[in-house]
């Protein structure tokens, strides 16, 4: 299915059914919070699974755009199977990185982390994006950015 750049794929409290599997562009999920804020919480590039980890057919949590025009497989929940377990296991190491990151890594820690989590996307994500993801505003990270590497 062809998506086009801004289109939502899923809402916050609708029904969660879909797997989305990324054949070409980027997804984004994430969260807004009670003051409107947006949280990103993953992205999803080329041959990466985009999913809310809610049960089947309960209000999902997460919302779910494409940030670039993408081509996408959706399947129903349900038929898991048909899914490549490494695009599962990538999903999974991304978040289990990305939670241990947010509790442990300094703003710069993070930054690079990003960069070799996704080293494919960091010029196709608006820096707000990215801000949103590390859990920093965008003036924190053009600082983070000016820091020398390690």
């Amino acid at each position: 299915m062809r998506i086009k750049k801004g289109q939502i794929l899923q809402r916050a409290g609708e029904n969660n059914t879909k797997i989305y599997i990324v054949k070409s562009g980027l997804l984004r999920s994430y969260v807004i919070d009670e003051k409107g804020k947006e949280h990103i919480f993953l992205f999803a590039p080329e041959n990466w699974v985009m999913t809310d980890s809610t049960a089947r057919n309960t209000p999902c949590k997460l919302f779910i755009d494409a940030i670039e025009n993408s081509e996408v497989y959706i399947l129903e929940k349900g038929k898991e199977d048909k899914i490549e377990l490494q695009k599962i296991l990538n999903r999974l190491e991304a978040l289990q990185n990305r939670v241990l990151m947010m509790m442990c890594s300094t703003a710069l820690e993070r930054y690079e982390h990003f960069i070799k989590t996704y080293p494919k996307i960091i010029q196709r994500v608006p820096q707000r994006m990215i801000a949103s993801y590390l859990g920093i505003t965008p003036e924190a990270l053009s600082k983070v950015k000016g820091k020398p590497k390690k």
